[in-house]
């Protein structure tokens, strides 16, 4: 009788087996309806392209004032469009970060839940499977049909659990794949902040570029006319000199006087112009090597200061590279440092070898009458012989 009651017991455990809510599938709540969010997203990246487009069109433009002006206003209308961009892929990718929480939390509910009952699903088999054998199954049924009826409906009950431990292995999969697409979302949401944080800079600086050229040209058609071909002057000037080297001067000194500081050539008033070529040496009467920024030489101390008074009693008056938005237009930067004392004191300052080496003259004539300057441009290059060049331009 008591192995009938034990007998009884497994057949009811196993029927609320199929009766209790084990078998419900995770719901995984779904991702919010991006398509509003993905079709702004769309429309902001076909006005970056057909702005970019219109861009390219006005870069070939005759170079003139209003279509300077023009490709900057371009250019900050694209930006805002990147920054307009990149808010709509941070805003859904916080949905989507958001969501992905919700799913995880929900996936880790089901899955102890599943992973409990399972577990006391396998005591309970362990338990009644050693309390009833088939010996009292065959004594308990009446006949031969209910104990094939009583088998089979154990064999469904096993099949059940076994598919119970697919599901169960199924979640645990998708909780970890969850989890790794959150932790996806998350590191392209950073990339995106920063992103974001670059575009407003450049934003920052194409409003000051446009208040610079508006600045420097008082928007004025000929007076940026003027400004571009004395940046074309200095520059052709600046080539010459560097490509027909003079005269060897001697051997000189770190800190050594080299020549004073003057207004020669394409030059608006008393000032030197201060470059550094790396992996460089003169050869064959001309420069062979990398233009890079000073700074790079001279804040880390390789190089020292090449007028005297660098850098407290001196300003950097252009900076390399793009300082005004007029030397993008002249097709050009701006190649090296230009170094004025911090008050004004006329030509003479001391120019000054940054290192060791052998000192060249160089020349080269300006061919746009500027004010301030010279028809004729002067300078001396350094070979340091040790892959550095510098070159003092506009000395007396």
């Amino acid at each position: 009788m008591k192995k009938l009651l034990l007998l009884l017991l497994v057949f009811s455990l196993t029927a609320l087996l199929f009766l209790y809510p084990l078998h419900q599938t995770i719901n995984l709540v779904s991702a919010d309806d991006s398509s509003e969010l993905t079709k702004k997203l769309q429309e902001k990246q076909a006005e970056i392209q057909k702005l970019e487009s219109q861009l390219a069109d006005t870069r070939n433009q005759e170079k003139t004032l209003k279509s300077q002006l023009d490709l900057i206003d371009g250019q900050t209308k694209v930006t805002v469009l990147k920054i307009e961009e990149t808010n709509l892929k941070i805003e859904k990718l916080k949905r989507e970060i958001n969501d992905l929480a919700t799913r995880i939390e929900r996936i880790g509910t089901n899955l102890d839940k599943l992973s409990e009952i399972l577990l006391q699903r396998i005591i309970q088999t362990y338990k009644y499977s050693n309390a009833v054998s088939t010996v009292d199954l065959l004594f308990s049924s009446h006949g031969v049909a209910q104990l094939l009826e009583r088998l089979k409906y154990i064999q469904v009950a096993q099949a059940y659990d076994k598919k119970k431990l697919y599901e169960l292995q199924a979640t645990k999969l998708a909780y970890n794949d969850q989890k790794q697409d959150k932790q996806t979302r998350q590191t392209e949401a950073e990339k995106l902040n920063k992103d974001l944080s670059v575009y407003k800079a450049q934003l920052e600086q194409q409003k000051k570029d446009k208040d610079e050229l508006m600045k420097v040209t008082k928007n004025d058609e000929i007076r940026y006319q003027n400004l571009i071909a004395q940046l074309r002057a200095e520059v052709t000037s600046i080539t010459q000199a560097i490509s027909n080297v003079g005269p060897v001067i001697g051997s000189v000194t770190k800190g050594q006087t080299i020549a004073a500081m003057g207004s020669t050539g394409c030059s608006t008033g008393p000032h030197l112009h201060f470059e550094v070529f790396e992996n460089a040496k003169v050869e064959g009467g001309r420069i062979v090597g990398n233009r890079t920024n000073p700074h790079n030489f001279l804040n880390s101390g390789k190089l020292g200061p090449p007028l005297r008074g660098y850098p407290g009693d001196t300003i950097i008056t252009t900076e390399y590279g793009d300082t005004y938005y007029i030397f993008k237009a002249s097709g050009t930067v701006h190649t090296g440092l230009d170094i004025a004392p911090r008050t004004y004191e006329g030509v003479g300052r001391a120019v000054l070898s940054s290192d060791n080496g052998i000192a060249y003259s160089t020349q080269a004539p300006c061919n746009y009458n500027i004010a301030g300057g010279s028809s004729m441009g002067k300078g001396v290059i350094v070979d340091h012989q040790n892959g550095i060049v510098t070159l003092y331009w506009h000395i007396l």
